[in-house]
């Protein structure tokens, strides 16, 4: 799917006046917390770092106990950060501290703008498809809130030639076995107008009669289609695949045979999906089960090997198909760089009190409680026969050991030439990178490489 080529002598002029500018704002926070203007930078820099760690103990509280803890828990949340800017316009810090804010701030988007501009880049071009005669598309016409009736999808599709095949609410059908029975019907393209987990459905029977797989963005959140940059707010701009579109290569997740083309979950967030009241009320569930979840008698441990290497007593794990550029990313707004990196993606969480909180608070990916890996297998086991997970989104149920691979390049998508959500993700902060890149010292890096930290 990616072919890299070098930066342009443009573009690696620019990154390194950014490289620049970031350690120059970078020494800008440094002398603004130590000189004169910074008086009582040590002050600014404890009080932020335990306003922090008490936020983060009032959240735990909020969502580990109930009752009049979970009261307290919130007004700790709350107040924490409202006291620390309180005592700075007490001590007349508060100058300090913006300044010292904004220059981070700059630091770090200049830093991330250098970085990804001096790194080889790869091209999403995939190669040239000719026009599919028998495409058969399944649409899901609650997915997304009703994407399929609003942006008149069926219409449009059949308008192009397509067989569309439209689930019925009141009737719920296999579609897996739909997809298979299109195929014996003698279709050459299979597409899904739907969810993640419907996508993931029908893109395993894809890579079973090697058939080309659209992806229609009518899903609520379609991780899988902005990781193809494809459009996201206009579902219809998928459609054009069918008339000038190119073909991608890129890998699918197994998790026990099944396919995935996003996440597997296990632990909390997976005993969460599997509650029927949560599709209703998510917060409201979520709230109710986590005191259990977290410290009562519901608490679950799972214990993984990825690639070999003992992972123990974890609350919550997720496995990526492709791992995010970093932790933090998982959430709503993460992006992976690439879908055809040949590797899983592993985030392991383990908090089990207020003080373990604060540390992944402050230190982040570097607090004992939160392991990143990469994998090319990942084996989850419990103490019980079975366990709840998420497939995409997904509500299962699998026996232990539940083994997560990747099929590499399997998945051939047909995407449209011109597809405006196609970015190129900052890759992960690397310092060291940055201050040579800074100095004219920076010489090509290595795509595809991550950090293992057991």
């Amino acid at each position: 799917m990616n072919r890299a080529r070098r930066a342009a002598p443009g573009e690696g002029a620019a990154a390194r006046l950014l490289a620049r500018l970031a350690v120059l704002t970078a020494i800008g926070a440094v002398i603004v917390l130590v000189f004169p203007l910074g008086e009582g930078g040590l002050l600014v820099i404890g009080a932020g770092l335990l306003g922090l760690a008490a936020c983060a103990v009032g959240v735990w509280w909020f969502l580990a106990y109930r009752g009049a803890v979970r009261l307290f828990g919130a007004l700790v949340a709350v107040a924490a950060p409202a006291g620390v800017v309180v005592l700075f316009a007490r001590y007349g810090l508060w100058l300090t501290a913006l300044v010292a804010f904004l220059c981070w701030g700059v630091t770090l988007s200049c830093a991330r703008a250098a970085l990804r501009r001096a790194r080889p880049e790869r091209s999403r071009r995939g190669i040239a498809a000719s026009r599919p005669k028998r495409p058969v598309l399944i649409m899901n016409p609650k997915s997304g809130g009703g994407k399929v009736g609003r942006f008149d999808l069926v219409e449009r599709a059949e308008a192009l030639g397509a067989r569309v095949i439209l689930l019925d609410p009141a009737a719920p059908a296999d579609v897996a076995v739909l997809a298979r029975d299109a195929v014996a019907d003698g279709a050459d393209l299979l597409g899904v107008a739907g969810g993640d987990g419907t996508q993931a459905l029908v893109a395993a029977v894809a890579v079973e009669h090697d058939l080309p797989f659209l992806v229609i963005s009518a899903g609520t959140r379609n991780h899988f289609a902005m990781d193809l940059g494809l459009d996201r707010s206009d579902p219809a701009r998928c459609l054009d695949a069918l008339t000038d579109g190119e073909e991608l290569r890129v890998d699918l997740g197994d998790v026990a045979g099944r396919g995935f083309v996003n996440t597997v979950s296990f632990g909390v967030y997976a005993d969460v999906v599997h509650r029927p009241e949560y599709r209703d009320d998510k917060a409201g569930t979520a709230l109710n089960l986590m005191p259990d979840l977290l410290v009562g008698e519901g608490v679950r441990r799972l214990d993984a090997r990825v690639d070999g290497v003992a992972l123990s007593s974890q609350q919550a794990l997720l496995v990526s198909n492709n791992p995010y550029v970093s932790p933090d990313d998982v959430s709503g707004g993460g992006r992976r760089p690439r879908l055809d990196g040949g590797v899983l993606g592993v985030l392991g969480i383990r908090v089990g009190n207020a003080v373990q909180a604060a540390d992944l608070a402050v230190r982040g990916s570097q607090s004992t409680g939160l392991t990143v890996m990469t994998a090319h297998t990942v084996e989850v086991n419990s103490d019980t026969d079975e366990i709840p997970v998420a497939v995409d989104g997904e509500a299962l149920s699998m026996p232990t050991p539940v083994v997560c691979t990747l099929r590499p390049g399997t998945l051939r998508v047909l995407v449209p030439r011109n597809r405006p959500g196609v970015v190129v993700p900052a890759p992960p902060m690397d310092w060291r990178r940055l201050v040579e890149l800074a100095i004219g010292r920076a010489g090509r890096t290595t795509e595809g490489r991550h950090s293992v930290r057991p």
